[in-house]
């Protein structure tokens, strides 16, 4: 059973997530505000977080920020917000979609479906172990390495760099990387890559310089920062 977390401090709109999600085979957990929706992720390791944007205390572009440090679940935003900067905040945080209040329940269920379609395994999981300037990754083993000191990613970040690494130097549009690691049926915002090509830069120090864009079209990795 697919686990789902509700962080949202309003009950009604709270009962109403938690109730959708129920009635679909989800087996649902739910936090009234941010700590205590961090508390719950962690422990739980939910797939799907629905996040409300204005919680008490933490706000939902904060939770979204922590939770993005140990979680690789998909996170919807569900806010009464509807101007496009914070929509974009939103995913520029690590969302993978927002969803405008009050929210049709057939089109939240359908974002979420579209969601799950995404492919849980390796897309790339015989291309083996390869070097490209100071990073080193091992697709069988799923381990990422920069001048030997270990690096921790998510799923999705793991997925994006090893896909620009079959590669090197090539460009690797993003709608072709959303059909890569987002699978065929996704639907969601194509800002999404940018944002977990971000996190994957970061994450990688110095040599995120590697992972260079192309502007307009995508990304590459290089072998060296220049």
């Amino acid at each position: 059973m697919i686990r789902a977390l509700v962080i949202e401090d309003a009950p009604d709109m709270r009962a109403l997530a938690r109730r959708l999600l129920e009635q679909n085979g989800f087996d649902v957990a739910v936090a009234a505000d941010g700590e205590e929706g961090l508390a719950v992720a962690e422990q739980r390791r939910p797939d799907l977080i629905l996040l409300d944007l204005t919680l008490p205390g933490l706000d939902g572009l904060e939770v979204c920020r922590r939770l993005r440090a140990f979680s690789d679940a998909y996170i919807v935003i569900v806010s009464g917000r509807e101007d496009e900067l914070d929509k974009v905040e939103g995913l520029t945080v690590g969302a993978d979609d927002y969803v405008t209040k009050p929210y049709s329940p057939r089109e939240l269920h359908a974002r979420i479906q579209a969601m799950l379609r995404r492919p849980r395994t390796p897309v790339t999981a015989t291309i083996g172990a390869r070097a490209i300037g100071r990073i080193s990754l091992d697709v069988d083993a799923r381990t990422v390495a920069v001048e030997g000191e270990p690096i921790e990613l998510t799923r999705t970040e793991f997925e994006l760099l090893a896909a620009l690494s079959e590669r090197p130097g090539a460009v690797l549009a993003r709608e072709a990387l959303l059909r890569r690691v987002w699978g065929p049926n996704w639907f969601g915002d194509a800002h999404v890559v940018d944002v977990h090509v971000s996190n994957l830069r970061r994450k990688l120090g110095a040599a995120g310089k590697q992972v260079q864009t192309a502007r307009g079209v995508g990304f590459r990795l290089v072998d060296s920062a220049g």
